[in-house]
Parts: C-alpha cells; structure tokens; sequence
C-alpha cells in the first residue's frame, strides 16, 4: 500500500459560503455510494479539527468546523471527531473504510479552504451586484488511485465481481473440434462488450478449469464437440463445481446483464 507515485481523483468546488452544506451534503452521499459500489462500505466519517499550527482566528474554526458537522448531520452521518486532524487553513470530513482483514483506510476527502480562494483573487458577482469571494471544497473520493486498487484487491482477495473483474469469462474447449466454435464466441462475447479470453490449449479440461479458477476468472465457458454442433455453453461459475447449460444467445444476455457497472444495473432498475 505505500506507493512509489499516485494518481488522485483531486477536484475543487468553487461556491458560495450559503452553499457549503449542501455541496457537502451530495458529496457525501457521492462517496459513499461510489465506496459502496467498489464493495468498501464507509465504516465511519472523521471530522479532522483544528491542528495546533493554523491559519484563520478561533472564530473562523468554530464555524467551519459547525459547517462541515452540519453537513455530515444533513447526509445522515454523525461524524467520528478527529481532534487537530485537519488542514491548517480548514476543517475535512475524512471517509475511513475497512479492508477484509478489518484495517481501516482513509478513502476520500472533503476539505473546506476560505484561505487559497483568496490568495487566487477569486471572486463572483452576486445576486446583489456585488463582487463576492467564494470558497473552495477541495474533494477525492478514492484518494490515490493506486492505493484504492490494492485495498481493492485485498478485499476481494482477487475474486473481483462479474463487472470489475479484469477477464470476465474464458472460453475453453474441450476437444479441438470446437476450436472454431470457441472462437466465434470469443468473437460474440467481445462484440457484447465482454472482456473475454480464449484457451484453446491441447490440455485437459481439468486442468483448464483449475488454472483460470487460480486465476480468480469468475466465469468459465466450456465447450466440447456437443455444445459446438447444439449451439450451447457450459457454463461454470468460480467457486462452484456445478454447470449450467445455456445457448450462446441465453448466456450472452444472462453474462452482458450480470456485468453492468452498479450505477448502469439501478439506473436500468
């Protein structure tokens, strides 16, 4: 988990002061449903308070810190309180989630800055005609990229969903008299927007089997000389030793549904 580099989802939000709550109420929300989708449920929010070393008066800290508090109390979340935890110029609401072995993760920030909008000279004019200074929320849901994969990885211990998993399904065949039919549904699986392999190895189909099951494929697509002629797969999922017949045409709607991405699969209900 500690990277030689990282890529950071970063992004700042520009807003009103009378804006604060609500943009981090739905960032709120954002995280833990996209923490949720990826199967690391927020085990709590942290809400990081004034360090020692700080800018801004006692004043400012009491209400930004109210602001961010309310914030999380307005998504639903009493927030974990992390005292001297936050940024010099501002409070943050931290996203801890916990691994498969129980380790806990910060995977996602919101940050409230009053101090860079100003040292930017950033300003808006308002509904009154005048020109106002804005606030930034700086924000990342998964943090570092490279380190949200490995916690990833870990918590699946490599047996990724159907929709995250590198190689969805491999086709292998049994005798090379379904070579050609292997292929062409490679071909179909692919055209379906599947990421599918072929092995079209001279090895048993024991061996294939056991091999792309080390390797965490959560589907396997056997075919032998009968389902080539009937048009069928075999289909045996990671974990289970039990098969199920289907036509290629049953298996390619049953496997381009089942690997949807969670925001595809709610919004087609």
């Amino acid at each position: 988990m500690r990277v030689r580099a990282f890529t950071q989802d970063d992004a700042h939000i520009f807003c009103r002061e009378d804006q604060i709550e609500s943009e981090t109420t739905a960032f709120i929300e954002l995280a833990r449903s996209i923490h949720a989708d990826f199967g690391m449920e927020t085990a709590y929010i942290a809400l990081a308070t004034r360090p020692e070393k700080r800018a801004g008066s006692d004043e400012f800290w009491d209400k930004a810190e109210a602001q961010m508090a309310n914030a999380a109390k307005a998504a639903g979340v009493e927030p974990v309180i992390a005292e001297g935890d936050g940024a010099f110029y501002a409070p943050k609401l931290d996203f801890v989630v916990k691994d498969a072995i129980g380790r806990e993760w910060t995977c996602g920030t919101i940050q409230l800055d009053y101090v860079l909008p100003d040292r930017l000279g950033a300003e808006y004019t308002g509904e009154d005609g005048a020109k106002h200074k804005p606030v930034m929320l700086h924000r990342a849901i998964l943090g570092s990229f490279e380190r949200f994969i490995g916690i990833m990885i870990e918590n699946y211990a490599g047996a990724f969903p159907l929709w995250l998993s590198p190689v969805q399904v491999v086709v292998a065949t049994i005798t090379s008299e379904a070579d050609d039919y292997a292929r062409d549904v490679v071909e179909r699986l692919k055209d379906a927007g599947i990421r599918a392999e072929l092995d079209v190895r001279n090895e048993k189909i024991n061996y294939k089997v056991r091999e792309h099951s080390l390797a965490k494929v959560p589907v396997l697509a056997v075919v032998g000389r009968r389902e080539a002629e009937e048009g069928k797969l075999a289909i045996r999922r990671l974990g289970s030793q039990a098969q199920t017949i289907l036509t290629l045409d049953e298996a390619l709607v049953t496997l381009v549904n089942e690997a949807l991405p969670p925001d595809l699969a709610r919004a087609r209900g």
